[in-house]
């Protein structure tokens, strides 16, 4: 069935673009809501209330994926589609049910893909994830008094690695010169891969150089407009994470980086698609850039700027990390760090502050009080 044309009549401060991408995960929601059972509907209600947009999706994958698993892989029901399971059918489940599910199931299982059959293996961190989806779930389930019991403190622990601040991925301050340069004079480039360089240079300069300097996150920067940006103001406004609205400052370095492509590369209004008009970053095919497109960017001119393979390139994640790192050895406190990059805790931002431990070291050698030394 071919989709009609979505129409935006937008009258919220949000941009057209990330109303349009809202509605595209809502309306993923609502599909996968349709395939789970009824007795879910106040589950649906309180996610659709209680948590990110971003999470309700997770969530709902998650139970869907959960109530395949009862159907074709288990005998915990007898329902032959996941719309169908019933009340009772889950009220029998018990917590060394869900165990086996995650230890033993999700841990590794394979799907057919075509003709192929594609093999998946779960690290502790992606059953964490479900294991919390299936907490809150049930939690919930008896809370309503759906279920008669709250099964969820007989799930087993998944331990997770403690992060460690050396093992944090991220480009040194003369990696990330090096990236820039390459950029600037496209020397590591083949004479066919320069063509393409030259048509993009200015615009993947001020891609690199806004996740250096602000440690945005790739969603946050694959919805920026050219509108923005208040070039007389210095500043321009980003969408976080549950629709938090916020204000940059802009310095001199990216303001001069995106005008440049704006004025240098960019292709001109009236030959885009309306839908695009106002997109900052734009592919050769003068569409918004995808977030796939961007991690490719990201990983191209990391590897160069590492000197490795292109499958060893950074992600955009990696780049966040780069900024905190350097903002920080820079002298600026964990707490103006967390505040830019938004982190929720700050013992995460604590994680980058770590790597000032050779600055300790140099303020402790200059420092003798015997003058022998």
């Amino acid at each position: 069935m071919v989709k009609n044309k979505i129409s935006i009549h937008n009258k919220s401060d949000k941009p057209d673009n990330i109303v349009l991408k809202e509605n595209e995960i809502i309306e993923r929601c609502l599909e996968i809501e349709n395939h789970l059972p009824n007795f879910m509907k106040d589950f649906f209600l309180y996610l659709k209330s209680g948590v990110a947009l971003s999470t309700r999706l997770a969530y709902l994958e998650d139970v869907l994926f959960f109530c395949k698993y009862l159907v074709t892989e288990s005998n915990l029901t007898e329902a032959d589609s996941t719309k169908l399971i019933s009340i009772n059918e889950f009220n029998q489940i018990t917590a060394k049910d869900i165990n086996r599910f995650l230890g033993d199931y999700c841990s590794r299982y394979t799907m057919e893909n075509g003709e192929y059959i594609k093999v998946i293996e779960n690290r502790n961190r992606a059953l964490a994830r479900k294991k919390s989806t299936l907490s809150v779930l049930f939690k919930f389930l008896y809370r309503d008094e759906i279920i008669e019991k709250n099964i969820t403190d007989g799930f087993n622990p998944i331990r997770l690695p403690k992060p460690q601040p050396d093992a944090i991925k991220r480009l040194e301050i003369d990696e990330v010169a090096r990236m820039l340069d390459i950029i600037d004079n496209g020397s590591t480039f083949t004479d066919k891969e320069k063509i393409y360089w030259e048509k993009t240079k200015y615009r993947d300069k001020a891609i690199i150089i806004l996740f250096v300097t602000y440690g945005l996150r790739v969603s946050e920067l694959q919805q920026l407009n050219i509108s923005s940006f208040n070039f007389n103001r210095g500043d321009f406004k980003i969408y976080r994470k549950r629709g938090k609205e916020v204000l940059m400052p802009l310095n001199k370095t990216c303001e001069k980086v995106i005008k440049e492509y704006i004025t240098q590369q960019r292709s001109p209004d009236h030959s885009l698609d309306d839908i695009d008009k106002d997109a900052l970053f734009l592919s050769l095919q003068n569409k918004r850039m995808t977030i796939r497109a961007i991690r490719n960017l990201v990983k191209k001119y990391t590897s160069l700027a590492l000197g490795t393979s292109r499958d060893n390139g950074y992600s955009p994640h990696k780049l966040r990390a780069t900024a905190a790192t350097s903002l920080i050895q820079q002298g600026f406190s964990i707490y103006d760090v967390q505040n830019l990059l938004d982190h929720d805790n700050v013992t995460t931002t604590q994680l980058y502050a770590a790597h000032k431990k050779d600055v300790k070291r140099e303020i402790v050698k200059n420092f003798e009080w015997l003058d022998e030394i």
